[in-house]
């Protein structure tokens, strides 16, 4: 493990990078960590406080190039693939304000890389730049209350009128759903169909009549928007079809596999920070003579918190290898997703532990990572249907 002095700070905690890490995305890790230190910390605590975060600041990432890396160079990118978006969301979230990091990579490699990967010519050049500038963002609305992880039992419908669809549904615990500008609204097409078949993807804009959003009062994540949205009779044009039509699963699954590698990022990056953060703490509490430090047993507490996170985090980077080179790693990200949140939750709520009452204020970083990680086991397949999807590939 590499620590590091950084400025008049606490030792910096860091696991050591895979060695086929290329220079670039280590620069990019940099940026990003620069962008961290200069606009999120100082800013955190207030937009936890407001509920959301300020639309420029997804504007000051465009600007740097850092919204655009899973999207092609002609529409504004950099397209680097995903051990790109490894990188990206495990130094994000060390800032350790998850509803940033969420709002983020809900934006980047949640929601519009649908419309990259499946989009027509006219929707990629209508939407991608502007997505890559941040000067609009996206969101995906897949989940509904009775239809979360079982994507397949959704049943928000679309039914063609003349050359429009109509949209009619609802759908819940949606990111970027009140303050974004575009979502991506997964809807039954075929109500005859069963199970995955019949369902399609469409680009609804925010502002489309017949949509509205009800903000959610979270346990975690505060400075996201999260809402439960409904549409009433939504009338999109045809050119508003995502992909092929019935064919919106499929498209649905290729995205949860980025998104699940992304979380192995996040619980990589929140986990080094949580220690980090602790070991400055027991390093200076003083207590029986001594810091808690010199306690044999809050050292090796420590270590080991420290070794299952390496460990989760190799699994993690390893899935992202074998995405960028194209090969099949859904049994892979699907071990990623179920344990790298679950790691996660030992670690923070570990580290909670050791520093005592102040661990349990409001406004220390390490109270609020424990409330973000709670929802990570959760959101993106939940870890038991992950189980399942590792033991089908046994």
């Amino acid at each position: 493990m590499n620590v590091q002095a950084r400025g008049s700070s606490a030792a910096e905690f860091r696991f050591p990078d895979p060695p086929s890490l290329p220079e670039h995305l280590v620069q990019m890790r940099d940026q990003v960590r620069r962008f961290v230190d200069e606009n999120v910390l100082p800013n955190g605590e207030d937009w936890e406080r407001a509920g959301k975060i300020p639309r420029e600041i997804f504007r000051k990432m465009g600007e740097l190039g850092l919204l655009g890396m899973r999207y092609p160079t002609e529409y504004g990118g950099t397209d680097l693939g995903p051990l790109a978006s490894m990188v990206f969301s495990e130094e994000l979230a060390r800032c350790t304000f998850g509803g940033f990091t969420s709002s983020v990579l809900v934006h980047t490699d949640m929601s519009a890389g649908h419309i990259s990967l499946r989009g027509t010519p006219a929707q990629k050049a209508k939407y991608l730049p502007a997505i890559v500038r941040g000067e609009m963002i996206c969101s995906i609305a897949v989940t509904e209350a009775h239809a979360g992880s079982d994507v397949a039992g959704l049943k928000t419908r679309a039914r063609r009128d003349g050359d429009d669809w109509v949209i009619d549904g609802s759908k819940m615990f949606i990111t970027n759903a009140v303050y974004g500008n575009l979502l991506i609204v997964a809807a039954r097409t075929d109500p005859d169909a069963k199970g995955s078949r019949g369902i399609s993807l469409f680009i609804v804009e925010r502002d489309t009549p017949g949509v509205s959003a009800t903000k959610l009062d979270k346990h975690g994540w505060l400075c996201s928007d999260t809402a439960a949205l409904t549409f009433d009779n939504v009338r999109v044009s045809k050119d508003a079809l995502l992909g092929e039509v019935n064919k919106g699963f499929y498209g649905i699954m290729e995205t949860f596999q980025n998104e699940r590698i992304c979380i192995g990022g996040i619980c990589a990056g929140e986990s080094a920070k949580a220690i980090e953060l602790t070991v400055d703490y027991v390093k200076t509490r003083r207590a029986f003579g001594g810091s808690l430090w010199d306690q044999q047993g809050v050292r090796q507490k420590l270590a080991m918190l420290a070794s299952k996170a390496a460990a989760a985090r190799a699994l993690a980077y390893q899935a992202a290898e074998l995405a960028a080179a194209g090969r099949d790693c859904v049994r892979e990200v699907s071990m990623v997703k179920a344990l790298s949140p679950e790691v996660l939750h030992e670690v923070v709520h570990g580290c909670l532990q050791l520093h005592g009452g102040t661990g349990f204020m409001r406004g220390t970083p390490i109270e609020r990572m424990a409330r973000d990680a709670r929802v990570l086991p959760i959101g993106g397949g939940a870890t038991e249907v992950m189980l399942e999807e590792v033991a089908k590939r046994m």
